[in-house]
């Protein structure tokens, strides 16, 4: 098996919190040494809970594979290892706000002149050029004004959030993506350049049957709860003792679940006679289920519709999904070795034929790699490493932080 695709790509990563932190993550997972720059304090997410050995839970796995460099960057001097560090990377991520990397004197244009092979893509809420531009870039935020929220939830519900920061991890994917698509570009032109990911931008792209209905549709989409907006039955469905879920698009597929139920005749049935009139007759139809599935356990409904090949499943747990056979045998949460011993990451999902993509070690200290980078890209020596540490540009594991924070970030 070939070495990881990105082997010898030098990733600078002055990202925190998610979604930069997630498109870096994916980036040294297929081998780019990713250098995080980290202010004293840390990345935020170090100190959210849960917490094991006074780091956060959310930081280790978005930032494994990763080294640490916690630099003072309201320092001149630590602008200046910034920019030096960059003249020899091939890719700067940042989410700060648009204008912030201008405002430190840090600029794509100016590390563009030292380096015109950089890539810099710069994640943020709205995007470089926008009328929502001062809008604090939260995820739920994201999820509020792209209209995202309005599609999740019960139709006589309020608009609902989910479950987790979608907004913030596909903006991660999309930044990922984008470094990756700059790279090979880059291998024609010979130059890097500057990409602007808004992650308004990346949820909205998110929402495709929502725009269908919309641009092709006859109505406006709303909420309609648990089930999917355009078929039908594909949805969540009551059983007597838990609930269970059925994806039927086709016709074939609603004989098998008609005959599964012991119902064929429902297949010829004037209201569930295609996939948009199921649709318009949803109640109907969720009636002739429930009251077949609901005088049955989960496993009995399964196994029914299993034995008539009907796409269906139980909702498992979070904690069954991982303790299942599946997360396992696909590797999804690999044990790697950490400051502190071995511990479990998240990896990138997809498998490849003829390299290696998974991540080699868990998220670092805070500051932990500083000298090893310091001296072996800039070549400095134990005693200006020293000076730094004591003038406090420099931070290193065990130091308690001193001052506040450099400047305003997207998440």
């Amino acid at each position: 098996m070939m070495a990881p695709c990105l082997d010898g790509i030098r990733v600078l990563d002055l990202t925190r919190v998610l979604a930069g932190p997630f498109c870096t993550a994916l980036l040294a997972d297929l081998g780019a040494e990713v250098v995080k720059i980290e202010t004293p304090q840390g990345d935020d997410y170090r100190h959210v809970p849960p917490l094991r050995d006074g780091t956060g839970g959310l930081f280790r796995l978005l930032n494994r594979g990763k080294k640490s460099l916690a630099l003072d960057l309201r320092s001149a001097e630590g602008r200046g290892i910034l920019r030096a560090l960059a003249r020899e990377s091939d890719i700067l991520v940042e989410n700060f706000r648009p204008g912030v990397m201008d405002r430190m004197g840090l600029g794509f244009d100016l590390l563009a002149a030292d380096n015109p092979r950089l890539i810099q893509v710069s994640i943020s809420g709205f995007g470089r050029n926008s009328p929502m531009g001062d809008l604090p870039a939260y995820d739920l935020v994201i999820q509020a004004v792209t209209g995202f929220m309005t599609l999740t939830g019960e139709p006589d519900g309020p608009p609902t959030m989910t479950g987790e920061s979608i907004a913030d991890l596909a903006s991660g994917l999309f930044a990922s993506w984008a470094a990756l698509a700059a790279l090979i570009a880059r291998g024609t032109t010979g130059r890097g350049q500057h990409v602007d990911v808004a992650m308004h931008d990346c949820l909205f792209s998110f929402m495709p049957a929502a725009l269908a209905q919309l641009v092709h549709g006859r109505a406006p989409p709303g909420r309609v709860g648990n089930r999917h907006p355009l078929g039908a039955p594909f949805g969540v469905f009551a059983a007597r003792d838990g609930h269970f879920t059925i994806a039927v698009l086709n016709p074939r597929q609603f004989a098998k679940l008609a005959a599964a139920m012991g119902r064929p005749e429902l297949a010829d049935d004037a209201r569930f006679s295609s996939n948009g009139v199921r649709n318009d007759n949803h109640a109907a139809l969720r009636a002739e289920i429930e009251s077949w599935s609901a005088l049955r356990g989960v496993g009995e409904v399964l196994a029914a519709l299993g034995a008539h090949d009907v796409p269906a499943a139980p909702i498992l747990t979070l904690p069954e999904a991982v303790a299942g056979p599946q997360v396992g045998a696909r590797g999804l949460l690999p044990r790697v070795p950490g400051p502190r011993g071995d511990e479990r990451v998240m990896a990138q999902p997809v498998r490849f034929s003829a390299m290696w993509a998974a991540p080699d070690r868990a998220a670092p200290e805070l500051g932990g790699d500083g000298p090893g980078i310091l001296s072996g890209r800039l070549g400095l020596g134990p005693q200006e490493i020293a000076r730094l540490v004591a003038d406090g540009i420099l931070h290193l594991p065990g130091q308690s932080a001193q001052g506040g924070r450099t400047c305003t970030t997207s998440s």
